[in-house]
């Protein structure tokens, strides 16, 4: 809660207001005083970020028609009303018509103070979720590439400049960072938005049928091939190629490609026929294919001739401040899906949205979303992004904290394949699986594709 919440206290008696007011300052908010139910009204305004407190048996206009006229202009505005006569049934009737708190005189100063601070504290819940629901509204021009931040401003002025052009481009960013979005709104935001948009997982497809669903094949070009199949590069003539997970290309097909990109030209399997394609190419990987460390056997020449315009991706850690509008988004999103409405979002998933470090990107945060939705996706006060040295947790506690990092780095970096996480992280499957559960942690939010 923010210490200098606003607080509208209205009260025709001037010493008892100037007493509450005295009080209410004392215990960090920041009150402004009326002594007339009408001038308060007159300066409250739908963006008002705090809490009414008002006397009832107030002249000209009471505590309770100021009640009903706050409620037109904003019915999740806290009200809370005071009075000196202990009626009952008017407390009864007050709440039951939506007043915050029914406050009698004498009061306890604890009392006045712990009310106030909880309804303040509603109150910034809901403007925090009016806030973002205002900013997914003003940013839907952008979907789905949303991000105000310096970094997302940047990317999307450097897609504008080069999507009407036919250059091929080089994708780099982390697994779940939005490759495939960025790829999409290239070819949409070209000339060849008619033409087919065609993706390609690379590290999805065994070896064995990489080439026949690059290059396609004629009937008998191998056991099994029945009839005639146009490949996905001839499928994309006229529009756009996305090659996703390039880095997994085989070395036979890489040279393969290669020629593509030099000729512009196709030769599918069994046949000797060279077909022309008019295509652009994007291509994305996870890994910095400049660096000859991380290359690995993937081709130099095909790098470079990739490498006509490369755009980096930055993952969500680089971006934080877009990290409750993708949020609202996405929360939307899955609202819409499963016909449900937006729950407000408690303070929990607030500090979770800003201190979670988010290795699965923008896949597990919209995973999250919809798990949110759906009721499932409370967070506990251990969830962490990282293993930061926090002097309040106990030891145990910090070695769950590192642990958890550990393991969502290792899927990270694997793109949610169990087979490798395992591997890497050196335990049995069962304990892998047994300690996933622990840590809430869900594999397919790092999953480039189906990993099993």
């Amino acid at each position: 809660m923010n210490d200098a919440t606003p607080i509208f206290l209205i009260d025709d008696d001037k010493d008892l207001l100037r007493a509450t007011k005295q009080t209410l300052e004392l215990a960090g908010f920041s009150v402004s005083a009326f002594s007339d139910a009408g001038e308060a009204l007159a300066t409250l305004n739908p963006d008002f970020a705090g809490v009414v407190v008002s006397d009832i048996r107030m002249p000209e206009i009471d505590g309770l028609q100021l009640f009903s006229r706050v409620r037109r202009q904003d019915e999740d505005l806290p009200v809370i009303l005071v009075t000196g006569h202990g009626d009952i049934p008017m407390a009864v009737k007050a709440m039951q018509d939506g007043v915050y708190d029914f406050i009698t005189k004498p009061f306890a100063t604890d009392r006045l103070i712990q009310s106030v601070r909880r309804a303040a504290e509603k109150r910034r819940l809901v403007m925090e979720n009016r806030s973002l629901r205002k900013a997914t509204d003003e940013a839907r021009d952008d979907l789905p590439l949303i991000g105000q931040t310096p970094a997302m401003e940047r990317l999307r002025h450097t897609l504008r400049q080069i999507a009407d052009t036919d250059v091929d481009v080089l994708l780099m960013g982390e697994t779940g960072s939005g490759k495939e979005v960025v790829a999409s709104l290239l070819h949409r935001w070209s000339r060849r938005a008619s033409g087919n948009f065609v993706a390609l997982n690379c590290g999805a497809l065994p070896e064995s049928v990489v080439e026949s669903e690059l290059f396609g094949h004629e009937p008998g070009a191998f056991t099994g091939a029945q009839k005639k199949r146009v490949g996905r590069i001839e499928y994309a003539s006229g529009g756009t190629l996305f090659l996703d997970e390039i880095e997994s290309m085989p070395p036979a097909t890489q040279v393969q490609m290669l020629r593509v990109l030099e000729m512009r030209e196709v030769a599918p399997l069994g046949t000797n026929e060279v077909r022309p394609v008019d295509l652009r190419v994007v291509a994305a990987s996870k890994i910095d294919l400049g660096d000859p460390r991380q290359r690995g056997d993937f081709r130099e020449d095909l790098y470079y001739r990739l490498n006509v315009v490369t755009i980096s991706i930055p993952p969500l850690k680089e971006r934080r401040d877009d990290i409750p509008l993708l949020f609202g988004y996405f929360a939307e999103r899955a609202a819409n899906r499963f016909k449900r409405d937006v729950p407000t979002i408690p303070s929990s998933i607030h500090r979770h949205l800003r201190e979670y470090d988010w290795p699965g990107n923008v896949r597990e945060l919209s995973h999250f979303a919809e798990r949110f939705v759906l009721g499932v996706g409370q967070v506990s006060d251990r969830a962490a992004a990282e293993p930061v040295t926090d002097g309040t947790l106990s030891l145990p506690d910090r070695l769950e904290r590192y642990e958890a990092h550990i393991i969502r780095e290792a899927l990270n970096a694997n793109g949610g394949d169990v087979r490798r996480t395992i591997a890497d992280l050196g335990i049995p499957r069962k304990t892998f699986y047994d300690k996933l559960q622990r840590h809430g942690i869900v594999r397919s939010d790092f999953a480039s594709s189906d990993s099993s």
